[in-house]
């Protein structure tokens, strides 16, 4: 049958990714697990290309089923006490809508000066987050897509390999997973059917009212609302480990295809331009810090640039607040866009007047 190969590939990759994150456990290696996988997934992409079938791509559908289980983890750490306090609240999503335009700047100059980028291709690599309405709208404006894609997925492996290492050598020593904390301390979970239910609601949720990262948010909704109900899901380390390991494969599978000179030049972009956005989200978190009742550890990984997913799990492995750092990086993704929009329909009008 037709579907049993690309299958049976999905599985031995998953497999390769489990086998490096346990590995990548025995390491300092922040999120063990999540980059383990990466990596080891990434070196057959890059270097043995020709072992994967043409057209082969990492099933977006299996890889939503993990997605959801890392939502139902953070919903279930929703409390009342998250939105207790509405000034703070509000004055950490106004320090959101201050970041973005800055952050979108300093990238622009990176990507554009640095980089030898056109402006497209600048521009829409400059966004940081929205990585698929990026690539959507950078094509349609005739941005270069391999770089374009190149930068956006590199701006987030790169930001899940910097944060906690930079929070590490902020606190003067190793923090979070790389410290040897567990990403979760649940107890086995007595439910299974309320897990299962709760999950499959979340998916069918999250595509229903088209949320933003639905796979995420729709079953982080659906567990909140348990969570507040007070049933809290206990979802298992093993399958949250699990989670990372095909998240992980996922994205080292994004490499297929990309020449090495490319690769290279993109990742020392992207190293510039997080520890452009990590400095800025520095600055801001210590402005707000006095006013907002968290720490700057927690702030800084709210401003991280990272997906939602990654930076969810880069918040459970540090012990941070899971719910209030998604919160904001939604809200993050959701000015990102708008601001692409309005780019969009700016470089739309001036072609049409241009035709006149």
């Amino acid at each position: 049958m037709p579907f049993v190969r690309p299958a049976l590939i999905t599985l031995a990759l998953c497999g390769l990714g489990g086998f490096g994150g346990w590995l990548a456990s025995y390491t300092p290696l922040p999120l063990p697990w999540l980059l383990g996988s990466l990596i080891a997934c990434a070196i057959p992409a890059i270097g043995l290309p020709r072992f994967l079938p043409a057209g082969y791509s990492f099933p977006m559908k299996f890889r939503v089923l993990f997605i959801a289980i890392i939502g139902l983890v953070i919903g279930a750490q929703v409390s009342p006490e998250l939105l207790a306090q509405p000034q703070a609240l509000a004055l950490s999503m106004g320090a959101i809508v201050v970041f973005v335009p800055i952050a979108f700047g300093a990238n622009y100059l990176v990507f554009r000066r640095l980089g030898g980028y056109d402006h497209a291709t600048a521009y829409y690599s400059a966004a940081p987050g929205g990585l698929i309405e990026a690539i959507t709208m950078g094509e349609a404006a005739g941005a270069d897509i391999r770089r374009l894609v190149t930068q956006q997925f590199l701006r987030i492996v790169a930001v899940i390999g910097m944060v906690p290492l930079g929070l590490s050598l902020y606190e003067g020593h190793p923090v979070g997973s790389a410290a040897g904390m567990g990403l979760s301390a649940m107890p086995e979970p007595t439910n299974w059917p309320l897990i299962i239910a709760a999950h499959a609601a979340g998916i069918t949720l999250g595509r229903l009212l088209r949320l933003p990262a639905w796979q995420l948010t729709g079953a982080l909704l659906v567990s909140a609302g348990l969570a507040l109900s007070g049933y809290p899901l206990s979802v298992p380390p093993w399958l949250m480990q699990l989670a990372q390991v095909v998240v992980g494969a996922s994205l080292g599978m994004r490499f297929a295809g990309l020449s090495r000179a490319m690769l290279v030049k993109g990742l020392g972009l992207a190293v510039v331009s997080v520890t452009a956005m990590l400095a800025i989200g520095s600055a801001l978190a210590l402005l707000i810090r006095p006013y907002v009742g968290q720490t700057f550890e927690v702030l800084l990984i709210t401003f991280a640039p990272g997906g939602i997913n990654e930076m969810a799990l880069v918040a459970l492995s540090l012990q941070a607040n899971p719910a209030f750092v998604t919160l904001h990086h939604v809200f993050r993704i959701s000015i990102t866009v708008l601001a692409l929009g309005a780019m969009n329909r700016l470089i739309a009008r001036r072609n049409a007047s241009s035709e006149l």
